[in-house]
Parts: structure tokens; sequence; C-alpha cells
């Protein structure tokens, strides 16, 4: 069977996926002041770390229309995935299910599944890269998807960031307590639950040690890492996302790792600096 993965531009493809043409990226859009960028291939990382350092506004996202979904699942591939943003974080996972009812109304039914990823970035890609796995694999379209949703049930997503301004200022930390230890220092380590929403698993003083906790903390979480791909995204700082990598392989022996710069989106919500680390 022909298949089809779509994923929203927050999960960063690495430039094999990007080549490959059972993959598309439906680009989410951002906002910092009077600049519109598209979250594609034309995203200027520098460019946009620059102007949300100039700005005193903090950046504003859009999700994909329900119509830009409904154009990507016009195509001839008999099986079509989608991947996107948890949908506690985002409107994509709704506009994405929205596109596929449009689309049904219109040309008539089809294969078509939405996977809200309870993640981000490399979460997303992790589930796509799966989702590829099992259609090579021969597996039947249901499947697919009970297979795909067993493997979000078992992800754990984990990150450390520079600051979490943006994500508070844009409402993503609404179910935390406030987190007073700016004036200190300390780096909170940061995680998913369940459900996809953002919670705090640790916090150290200072970024290095705040990356050593979590690789601890995923070492504690993570089992049978010789069966799992872990997914690292930096934004901006390629060595600092090498030394973890360089660190959980020692400690934990994956099947394999990947390393990626963020996309657009991500970049807006790790800043600069930032790791995210999915696996």
């Amino acid at each position: 069977m022909s298949y089809k993965i779509v994923v929203d531009s927050c999960g960063e493809l690495p430039e094999k996926l990007k080549k490959d043409f059972h993959f598309e990226s439906v680009p989410l859009e951002i906002f910092v002041d009077d600049y519109h960028i598209l979250d594609d291939d034309t995203f200027d990382q520098a460019d946009f770390l620059r102007k949300m350092k100039e700005s005193p506004n903090c950046p504003k996202s859009t999700c994909p229309s329900p119509e830009r979904y409904m154009m990507a699942y016009n195509c001839e591939a008999e099986h079509i995935y989608t991947v996107t943003l948890s949908s506690k974080l985002s409107g994509s996972y709704n506009s994405a299910e929205l596109g596929k009812l449009l689309y049904i109304e219109e040309k008539g039914e089809k294969q078509i599944h939405v996977f809200d990823s309870k993640s981000a970035s490399v979460g997303e890609t992790l589930i796509a890269m799966k989702i590829q796995e099992c259609e090579e694999a021969g597996m039947a379209f249901e499947e697919v998807v009970s297979t795909v949703d067993a493997f979000i049930e078992e992800m754990d997503t984990f990150f450390v960031l520079e600051t979490l301004e943006t994500l508070r200022k844009n409402g993503r930390l609404s179910n935390l307590k406030a987190f007073v230890a700016s004036a200190l220092n300390i780096k909170p380590v940061m995680g998913a639950t369940p459900d996809g929403q953002i919670t705090q698993l640790d916090q150290a003083r200072g970024v290095n040690k705040a990356l050593d906790k979590m690789i601890a903390v995923m070492q504690d979480k993570v089992v049978n890492c010789e069966n799992k791909i872990l997914g690292i995204a930096h934004c901006n700082c390629p060595q600092r996302a090498r030394s973890v990598a360089e660190k959980a392989e020692k400690l934990c022996r994956f099947k394999d790792i990947f390393v990626v710069d963020t996309g657009g989106i991500s970049s807006l919500y790790a800043n600069d600096g930032g790791i995210i680390m999915v696996v």
C-alpha cells in the first residue's frame, strides 16, 4: 500500500526524511511584532533569534489551517498519517482532525489517522519514523495505528532551556507552580506528562548541571535503551547537543542517536541554547 506521513513543522525532519517523498512538513506560522515568518525551509534561525532578542514583545505562533491539512491529504497515497504537536500545547491536532473531516466530506472516504504526539520537536520525528518502519514492514493500516499509539504511550520527553519566559508568556506553563529561582541561576529539568502537558522533573544550578541531571533522569526512566532511538534537538548550540549525545550514549547505549537543529516553532519556545531530548 502507498502511504504518506504529514508532520507539522514543530517536528524537525532530518535531511534524509526531507528528501523522502513519503514525508510532508506542514508549516506553522510565527509573528514577531510586524514580522511574519513561515516555518518552512525558508526559516532563518539566526535572523529569527535576533528579532526575538530585539523585540520587547513575546512572539506568537499559529497552527496550520484545516484547509492546509486538507491539501496535504489530497494525494494518491492510500494510507495517510499525520503527526502533530501535543494537543495540550497547540491547536494543530484539532486543525488536522478538522482537515480530515473536510477532506472526507468533499472527496469521500480515505484511510487517514491523526496522531497527537503528546510531545513536540524530535518527539514528532520519532513517531514519524516509527510510522514508516511499520508501513515498510507491511503492516495493515489499523495495525500501524495501534502500534504507533503504543509507541507514543512509552515515549519520554525531556528538555532544558536557558529561559522559560516564552513558554510562560504564551501560557504553556499554566499547570505548573510559579518557578522562582532565576536569580540563583537555577535551571529546571522539564518533561511531558502522559497527556502531553509540560511538567518539571528536577532542577540544578546552571545549564550544564541541569543537562547532566536531565540525562540522569532519562537513564532512570527509560528501559531497553538498546532497542530505542534517541532524538536530540538544539537551538543554536551544536557543541552542547554533541556533549549531551556523547554522555547519553555512554550511559545508555541507544540503538541510534540523531541530532538536529530546531526549526521555527521549536526555536521560538526553546530559545537560544535550549536542548530537547526524546526517546
